[in-house]
């Protein structure tokens, strides 16, 4: 099928030069030197008229002021159809430019030293403005901007923006700038908008459509808050934590970072069903509405990831945005403070919180997903073209660099490392900086060497393993532990870090430090010890890596782990434990029942969450399906005593939900439908309209007695129109007959169903569910076969999510087989693609073997 981002064949039109040489597609690396190299003072003035009908197409009006220090090609990048582009002007003259591959060629003779001005007439795409019926809003990270208008559309071209708006009367608009001044006109208002700080395009950002507005004033500053719930009690519970998350996180980081917050005004706007967690325009944060607006069953880890976005987001407003990266390898550098800062803000505001334990669990098992798989890749890559650019984010970039980062901070000393990052800040305020810029900064902070540092940790792909071993004196004590290092690819790289070797006894724990730094490493402190139940090397959740526990330790904490008295001890051991299971080291069996004893018994939330998702994770993906009846009634007779036993409804609501999500006998079914339909309650525990549509859909999936009239009846009582409109679109997918989900998933052979990503991704899990794991085969290689140009039309968590989707139900060697084949049959296959297929197919692997 011809999508919009196939290249755009050259048009002569009337008057076009001949023989201007073409740009390429996309914006190389080259073509992004090229005008980084010429382009001065740049401003955009941008106008755009949304209609009531989202039939009609969105048009604009846009001035590109720049300076040039002599006559030279311009080239915008527009990825329409030429027609869509109706007028040219530059300098005054009226031209007919060459398009080609999604450029605008502005010819040098058009130009002249000094100042310019080109002005363009267009109708905006769609496909990056996310326009519904009611509402729109623009995502262009990393490089979609030029899907909207016509632009220098890369990261290092910092421009200031006039925007106005002209929308619907009964709408609201909000964008980076303050709001100036607004007029109504034939029953439509104009709004025009201040103008912005430099920005670059991808941080360029307004929202228009029928939202409510709260507002509030915290430490001076007004806070708005734009949003489409419908419940008036749960904005009501909501509203303040979320406009004091805000205002905690601002106070922090002008702070930490000795800098005001430097964009003015500071708006929220909360979207239903975004793609993303939130992100960060400046001056106006979009957010997914359920991330912010949490229901009152809302469990421990999604009130901190709430407080965790929010910090993240508001990070950004200095990482990221007051300094930006020049080029697009360098995205991980505003993620990894970003996530790293977070995790910082976030601690005063649960002060009941073992916080150690939520960066490790926040962090290494995601990372480890993706960096023990042979799709994995470098923190710091190579990007040749911004098309490809969305495929750099990912759980490398989110997880592992933050632990790397705090590496870092533990090498340089915090204090060191904070004054180091308020003067990159300064230094580059407003304007573009790379990696190295900042490594010579703490380079000059430190006797440690961090470039070389840099180049195990951030510039190569994959982890280290390590291997302990114990020697014990003719008296039975420790002679010495060795902690050896290896590189699982061969390439002798040794990544230094601080260990925290924990050593078990009876009802304590005993931790020596060490830093490793060379292929075999002695643990000081050691020699002479009694000899421990137990070795781990992940004492205090620091090291990261795959270690394979030795057979001593490995049995004592697959046996006891319940026993190990310190909570972030054992979130280690249970991660350390996760990866010696997909090592082949730990069979399901005795992980599944190591959880189950010790999950009675586990008294720290967080801690419980991870089993809880580990028990979920073992029971669909390793558990053959002819054995998992066998153990669904004590399973389940486990987690309904965890809901009974809970102490708090945020406890309640995380063994609830992993019941939901895991139950499979006839009686099981038979409870959830009762408390579906309100015949029978949960002690303790509120469920709200999104729980209520989570229980309704995996009902469904389990063909419960009575499932279609039950979807049809939570459309009908569901009262968010937004909430009722995806469960609308994902209800195909769960119908029992095969043929209703054969064209189910036919849909997104077409962009345009395709457009709320969200509601695709929930079909698409519900179509491939381990209950129809037989008839979800034949949809694999069509998904397969769909990825790229997913890749081309999708914003950037799409691919990933897609292909998570579409093999999270599958655990057959012949799913295994059509993925290897797809892979042999695409030699010339992105590779970053390919990553994506293998780090997410990496657990099918290890099952199908």
């Amino acid at each position: 099928m011809l999508s919009f981002m196939v290249a755009l064949v050259l048009i002569a039109r009337p008057g076009a030069p001949q023989g201007v040489p073409g740009p390429g597609r996309g914006v190389s690396e080259a073509l992004a030197q090229e005008r980084a190299g010429i382009v001065r003072n740049l401003r955009y003035e941008l106008i755009f008229a949304v209609p009531a009908d989202r039939r009609e197409p969105v048009r604009g009006r846009a001035i590109a002021r720049l300076t040039l220090a002599a006559p030279h090609r311009l080239v915008f990048d527009f990825v329409q159809p030429a027609d869509r582009l109706h007028r040219v002007r530059a300098g005054g003259r009226a031209l007919a430019p060459a398009v080609v591959d999604g450029h605008i060629v502005v010819p040098a003779e058009m130009t002249t030293a000094g100042e310019n001005q080109i002005e363009f007439e267009f109708e905006a795409g769609d496909d990056a403005l996310n326009r519904n019926d009611d509402f729109l809003y623009t995502l262009f990270v990393p490089a979609r901007a030029q899907l909207a208008f016509p632009c220098f559309d890369q990261p290092d071209l910092k421009a200031r923006y006039t925007l106005t708006l002209t929308v619907p009367g009964d709408w609201q608009a909000v964008a980076n700038g303050a709001e100036a001044r607004r007029a109504s006109e034939a029953g439509a208002i104009a709004i025009d908008f201040v103008e912005t700080p430099p920005l670059p395009t991808y941080l360029f950002s307004f929202v228009a459509g029928k939202f409510s507005v709260e507002s509030a004033t915290r430490n001076g500053r007004t806070l708005r808050m734009f949003h489409r719930e419908t419940d008036a009690a749960k904005v009501a519970r909501n509203r303040d934590a979320i406009f004091d998350l805000h205002a905690s996180a601002l106070n922090w980081l002008e702070e930490y970072t000795a800098i005001r917050y430097p964009w003015g005004k500071f708006d929220i706007v909360l979207i239903p069903s975004f793609q993303f967690g939130g992100m960060e325009h400046a001056g106006a944060i979009l957010y997914s509405a359920a991330g912010l607006m949490l229901d009152e069953s809302a469990t421990q880890n999604q009130l901190l990831e709430r407080a965790s976005v929010i910090a993240h987001e508001t990070a950004h407003m200095w990482f990221g945005d007051l300094v930006t990266m020049r080029w697009f390898n360098d995205v991980w550098m505003k993620e990894v403070f970003a996530n790293f800062m977070a995790a910082k803000i976030v601690n005063p505001s649960f002060p009941q919180v073992n916080h150690d334990l939520r960066f490790l669990l926040a962090h290494y098992p995601a990372a480890y997903q993706v960096d023990r798989t042979e799709g994995t890749n470098a923190i710091r890559q190579s990007l040749a073209n911004l098309e490809e650019a969305g495929q750099l984010y990912g759980p490398i970039i989110y997880q592992k660099a933050p632990v790397v980062m705090r590496q870092l901070e533990m090498i340089v000393g915090a204090d060191r490392f904070r004054d180091g990052l308020r003067q990159y800040l300064k230094r580059y305020s407003y304007g573009n900086a790379t990696w190295p810029d900042l490594v010579r900064i703490l380079d000059g902070r430190t006797r440690q060497n961090i470039t070389e540092w840099s180049r195990a940790w951030v510039e190569e792909r994959g982890r280290p393993a390590f291997t302990t071993s114990v020697q014990l004196n003719g008296k039975g004590r420790v002679a010495a532990i060795t902690i050896a290092q290896s590189d699982p690819r061969k390439r002798g790289l040794v990544w230094p870090q601080q260990l925290r070797i924990a050593l078990g006894y009876e009802g304590s724990v005993k931790e020596l430090r060490v830093y490793v730094k060379q292929p075999v490493t002695s643990v000081r402190g050691a020699k002479g010890l009694p000899r421990p139940l137990y070795v781990l090397p992940t004492g205090g959740g620091l090291g990261y890596g795959l270690f394979v526990l030795d057979e001593a330790s490995r049995d004592y904490l697959i046996g006891h782990v319940e026993d190990v008295p310190d909570a972030l001890t054992r979130g280690a051991a249970w991660v350390t434990l996760w990866d010696n299971l997909q090592e082949s080291l730990i069979g399901p069996d005795a992980f599944l029942d190591a959880a189950m004893r010790a999950l009675p018994r586990e008294q720290d939330e967080q801690n419980a969450q991870r089993m809880l998702a580990y028990v979920a994770r073992v029971f669909w993906r390793f558990v053959p399906p002819a054995e998992r009846g066998a153990r669904a009634p004590a399973l389940e007779a486990m987690l309904r005593a965890g809901v009974a036993r809970g102490r708090t409804q945020s406890e309640k609501a995380a063994w609830f939900n992993a019941y939901r999500d895991v139950v499979l006998t006839a009686d099981g079914v038979a409870w959830l439908a009762r408390v579906w339909r309100r015949d029978e309650r949960v002690a303790g525990l509120t469920l709200a309209e999104p729980d209520e549509i989570s229980m309704a859909l995996e009902l469904a999936v389990r063909d419960a007695p009575g499932w279609e009239e039950m979807l049809r009846t939570q459309i009908d009582r569901t009262q968010n129109p937004d909430r009722k409109a995806r469960l609308a679109f994902v209800a195909p997918a769960l119908s029992a007959d095969p043929a209703v989900r054969e064209r189910a998933f036919a849909r997104f052979r077409f962009v345009e169903n395709r457009r709320r990503e969200p509601w695709v991704l929930e079909s698409l899990q519900y179509l491939n569910h381990p209950l129809r794991e037989a008839h979800a085969r034949r949809f694999v290689r069509p998904a397969l076969d769909l990825l790229r140009e997913i890749q081309q039309t999708g914003d950037i968590f799409f691919p990933t999510r897609w292909m998570d989707a579409t093999l999270w139900g599958h655990r057959s060697p012949e799913i295994a087989a059509t993925v290897r084949e797809f892979l042999a049959e695409e030699p010339q296959y992105p590779e970053r693609l390919r990553w994506t297929i293998l780090s997410t197919a990496d657990e099918l692997f290890r099952v199908a073997r």
